[in-house]
């Protein structure tokens, strides 16, 4: 009897979560896009153009926690659908700020910001979770590294078209078009959607190499039964004293300190700092996240290569993500130079670097633990986005008090330098956690009461 071939459904997946990553990094990245022709347009200064920028990050922070619950209560692909439809309507609303009086139109930009924010806290732990589900653990690297680095195929993609809507049609309209792209998404989402078990395409032999590998295939099978109708407090009280994932939540801090960086005020940088066209910094900004998405994509490709030569979970995951990192400090070599290609290749090099060592999911997917696989991302999400409200922030005030960008690129630059030392000392070996349940009062611990059965019998 010849053997039936496994399907190779989980690639599929893999592509929806490309595909929707592209579009949420895209989303967020419309108002920098949109940044300075928004400026001379309202009439704001860089501090609160660099409150503006921050908004989406107080709401996403915040949205992280509930976001993880929503998930692992509810499953991946409602939340994660409600999350894009949402997130994209509000896009949308953007455009039609300018309508408005001066300070209104901040405040309701602002506000807009706030909600995009909060709709797209899910993603990422979606992500996340849908990996570690569909993924043995041998693939999760490369997988997880793949949906990652959307986030700089958007700019190479998106960066130029948004960039020649604003310059032909005004920044209004880049709102319109990239909200709308969402909305017809969230429908496809829900269409091709489906856990391992669920699926419509899937055949047993692909199921059982996923779970037989690592893979946890039931993970939404059971929303809903038997649980607590709120977040376990105990577990996030555990996570938040286990040192290991301590030093993860530092790292990508830092991490996304990089990536704000280029997300929001580094098309500013282009044009003020280096005097091109909104229209060449559309085209400009896609050559660093071209190089991001090769180094994304590789640093995923090295870490399971490794893994599979027989080195330590550990070691797999470290190697990338320091190299990676060190050379993405050669961003602070842009402040010597004055030659614009010179300066875009040293751009371009600290991007690829960045995404070599943003293996920061994967490495959720390897330590999250079971129970709460969605509220742990989460939290790893709250902790790494606080970046997205700080570094706007931050950088604001560095070029409102100094007139320019080079300690901006200093201070990007130590960010790498931190998520480094922090893998280096902090982290230690990379594992699963195991969580410990908390016996209610008058009941005694899994262990005591496993002795005491004993006795009895």
């Amino acid at each position: 009897m010849q053997k039936t071939k496994p399907t190779h459904v989980r690639y599929l997946i893999l592509l929806m979560l490309f595909l929707v990553t592209t579009i949420n990094y895209a989303d967020r990245a419309t108002i920098a896009i949109a940044g300075s022709s928004l400026q001379k347009s309202l009439g704001i200064d860089a501090v609160t153009l660099g409150y503006i920028f921050s908004a989406f990050g107080w709401a996403y922070v915040a949205g992280q926690i509930p976001g993880g619950w929503l998930l692992d209560r509810f499953g991946s692909k409602k939340i994660y659908a409600l999350s894009i439809f949402t997130w994209s309507l509000f896009t949308v609303l953007q455009g039609y700020v300018g309508e408005f009086g001066l300070s209104t139109a901040i405040v309701a930009l602002f506000m807009l910001r706030f909600l995009v924010g909060l709709a797209e806290a899910p993603s990422f732990p979606g992500n996340a979770r849908i990996v570690a589900a569909w993924f043995p653990t041998s693939e999760r690297g490369t997988a997880s590294a793949i949906f990652n680095s959307a986030q700089y195929f958007a700019t190479v993609l998106f960066a130029p078209i948004m960039g020649w809507i604003v310059y032909t049609f005004g920044w209004q309209h880049v709102f319109v078009v990239m909200g709308g792209i969402g909305i017809v998404f969230s429908l496809i989402w829900l269409k091709v959607i489906h856990s391992p078990r669920n699926h419509p395409m899937i055949n047993k032999e692909e199921l059982d190499h996923i779970a037989n590998n690592g893979g946890m295939v039931d993970m939404d099978n059971d929303q809903g039964k038997g649980k607590s109708g709120g977040p376990k407090w105990d577990y996030v009280k555990q996570l938040l004293t286990n040192r290991m994932m301590l030093g993860i939540y530092l790292a990508q801090y830092c991490i996304n300190g990089i990536t704000y960086f280029f997300l929001t005020w580094f098309p500013v940088y282009l044009v003020q700092e280096r005097g091109m066209t909104i229209l060449k910094a559309g085209f400009i900004a896609s050559l660093p996240a071209i190089c991001g998405f090769i180094g994304g994509v590789l640093g995923g490709i090295i870490s399971d290569w490794l893994l599979r030569r027989g080195k330590s979970l550990t070691f797999a995951r470290k190697a990338p993500i320091i190299g990676g990192l060190l050379l993405s400090t050669s961003i602070v070599t842009c402040n010597y130079v004055d030659i614009e290609w010179v300066v875009v290749g040293f751009m371009a090099l600290a991007f690829f670097g960045k995404g070599v060592g943003a293996l920061g999911w994967a490495v959720m997917s390897d330590a999250s633990p079971k129970q709460i696989a969605g509220l742990s991302g989460g939290l790893f999400n709250m902790f790494g986005n606080i970046a997205s409200i700080t570094t706007p922030i931050v950088i604001g005030y560095i070029i409102s008090s100094t007139g320019s960008f080079k300690w901006a690129l200093v201070f990007v630059g130590a960010n790498a330098l931190v998520a480094v030392i922090s893998y280096v000392f902090i982290v230690g070996e990379i594992k699963r956690v195991e969580l410990k349940d908390t016996p209610k009062q008058g009941e005694l611990p899994a262990s005591e009461a496993g002795k005491l059965s004993e006795a009895k019998i």
